[in-house]
């Protein structure tokens, strides 16, 4: 369910003054693709999918943080945001990398998924449309537990998967901390926060057994690691703000129009072949 939505907001610092980034920008024409990676503090976190848009959508720890987060306390996201708050957006301004900013503020239901499981996107959902790559003879491993939130047709031809990455795995987490927050009122308390990426890919020609578009959001959280896993062990929704980077996702701003109306729609499962 999407709480609020804005669109084409500018935030974020300089290139090089950001906690986090995307800094490889997409090649030029006729160059090799190289390796496109988030960074948090300087460091590599996880490569993400390839900018040519045909190789299949990823998400894969290549490093450990100094921090699971950002340092932004504030105490509006403690109280729980009812609307997109320019104060909360002001205070993430300071660690973001300058971009244009779809805003999200929604709720989602969090499931933990561990690579290999029945509901690995990976092993299943992006298999069924790139198939297995031969040299390596497996599904893409994301190298690390992560939450499936939602899903729903975008068209015909496209299918939305959404997911929510913790910047370090839920068994890190302070138990106490997590239990706290299972005792709260769920939706109505504190509100997570994410850097978010939408990335469209599509491979060339027909890979495997179902041909469409696979739009996966990635809410990279910067906060509300132990909010999420609380929601998650309890089953309920969890409030989250999404900050989605339109310039260093693999999407168009027409692209970035339709993934808030979809977001806007009822879950749906994708049923094979109904391109």
């Amino acid at each position: 369910m999407i709480v609020k939505a804005r669109r084409g907001v500018r935030l974020g610092v300089p290139v090089g003054q950001a906690l986090l980034e995307v800094p490889t920008p997409p090649p030029a024409l006729g160059t090799a693709f190289p390796p496109r990676r988030l960074h948090l503090r300087g460091r590599s976190v996880f490569e993400l999918s390839m900018w040519c848009g045909t190789c299949p959508a990823l998400f894969q720890r290549v490093g450990e943080p100094l921090s699971e987060d950002v340092d932004v306390a504030h105490t509006r996201l403690t109280a729980g945001l009812s609307t997109v708050d320019d104060a909360v957006l002001m205070a993430y301004d300071r660690v973001l990398p300058a971009s244009t900013y779809t805003i999200l503020l929604l709720d989602v239901e969090p499931r933990l998924v561990t690579p290999g499981d029945d509901a690995d996107y990976f092993s299943h959902e992006q298999v069924s449309t790139w198939g297995i790559d031969p040299a390596v003879g497996a599904p893409e491993d994301p190298g690390t537990p992560y939450y499936r939130t939602f899903e729903t047709s975008v068209s015909r031809e496209a299918h939305l998967y959404e997911t929510v990455v913790p910047m370090v795995p839920p068994t890190w987490n302070d138990t106490d901390r997590v239990a706290s927050y299972e005792a709260d009122a769920g939706v109505d308390g504190a509100t997570a926060v994410a850097y978010s990426l939408l990335d469209v890919c599509q491979p060339a020609m027909v890979e495997g057994e179902d041909y469409y578009a696979h739009w996966l959001l990635t809410h990279f959280l910067l906060d509300g690691h132990h909010k999420v896993d609380a929601a998650a062990r309890k089953g309920r929704p969890v409030r989250l703000l999404s900050l989605i980077d339109e310039e260093s996702s693999i999407a168009t701003r027409e692209d970035n129009d339709l993934l808030v109306a979809a977001r806007g729609r009822a879950r749906s499962p994708r049923i094979a072949g109904e391109s």
